[in-house]
């Protein structure tokens, strides 16, 4: 594949705000740089709090996407899951009938300033609405290791999937698997920012820290990137997104369609706690599935949630920045 050049990235660029229905990673607009290329389009997202080199892998992810396109699938949809974000118990219905009728369902946990207590309370309402699906908790690292021990206590009669996640570091994510085990909590243990945020993403399956992956595309660097890791890591991996737009969600789907196994429910259902994207034709789930299908993407939608001036002065001054260290 021939890279663009950067003015190229940054004659094709469209800055994107995107309203939330709720709040979510403290987020309540979710600002996207959109890149059209000759296979189509690609999403541009880090957070902001990213720096230049680590949203680097998100822009090859997004060169992909727009100039070479994804892989050929082996399946024509893939299921997904909703996510409850870290909203009191009374909150989790209006949540969930957004995104109508799934089996699997992922519960935020470990919020600052929350207690297990609300942890707990929000997936044991979970658990009362959806007595049959498949739970599993986030706690995106919020834990030490003892905490997240009592917190895996706490929740195991939920009958939980699996725990994203608990603790931050591989060693600690080592120490919490074995633990757990050891205990015989039947629950099992997902790396996920041990993955995508990791200079080594494949050190938690060397050390045995995990028993499945969580994979991102746009962290990992795009879809053939993130197969790669799987097929080098030998665990189940589950696809999931990061607030993105569903041009983003696309490249979720394209990795999870083109896996030659998907043994869990991927959380690639997020554009339902958004209030607003880019395409007429969105990637929302029809009865817990999504189809692997091309996403139009209209100038209208794209002219409405524009990014004021100066946020998408920021994107494109952080876009050239990120393309010249390409």
């Amino acid at each position: 594949m021939e890279h663009p050049t950067t003015e190229e990235l940054l004659a094709s660029a469209r800055v994107v705000s995107l309203p939330m229905r709720v709040r979510f990673r403290s987020v309540t607009h979710r600002e996207v740089l959109l890149l059209c290329g000759p296979a189509g389009w690609g999403e541009f997202a880090p957070f902001p709090e990213y720096d230049d080199a680590e949203a680097a892998a998100w822009l090859r992810a997004a060169v992909e996407a727009a100039w070479e396109g994804f892989p050929t699938p082996v399946r024509s949809r893939v299921p997904v899951n909703a996510t409850v974000p870290a909203v009191a118990a009374a909150g989790v219905e209006p949540v969930l009938a957004r995104f109508g009728a799934v089996t699997a369902v992922k519960i935020k946990v470990a919020e600052r300033g929350q207690s297990l207590d609300d942890d707990v309370a929000r997936v044991a309402e979970v658990r009362r609405l959806l007595p049959a699906a498949n739970l599993r908790i986030d706690a995106n690292g919020g834990w030490n290791v003892t905490e997240a021990l009592s917190a895996l206590e706490a929740l195991a009669p939920y009958r939980l999937e699996y725990a994203e996640q608990p603790v931050m570091a591989v060693s600690d994510l080592r120490a919490v698997r074995l633990e757990v085990q050891r205990r015989g909590l039947p629950v099992l243990i997902a790396a996920d920012e041990s993955v995508r945020k990791a200079e080594d993403p494949l050190r938690v399956a060397r050390e045995d820290a995990a028993d499945l992956l969580v994979v991102k595309v746009a962290p990992l660097g795009g879809v053939r990137c993130a197969l790669d890791i799987v097929a080098q890591a030998g665990l189940p991996a589950v696809v999931s997104s990061a607030l993105d737009s569903s041009v983003g969600i696309s490249a979720g789907v394209a990795l999870a369609a083109a896996l030659p196994d998907l043994p869990y429910a991927c959380g690639l259902a997020t554009l339902s706690l958004m209030d607003g994207d880019v395409s007429p034709a969105p990637l929302l789930p029809d009865a817990g599935w999504l189809a692997v299908r091309p996403v139009p993407v209209s100038e209208e939608l794209l002219e409405r949630f524009a990014a004021p001036a100066d946020r998408t002065r920021w994107w494109l001054e952080r876009l050239e920045r990120v393309a010249a260290a390409l």
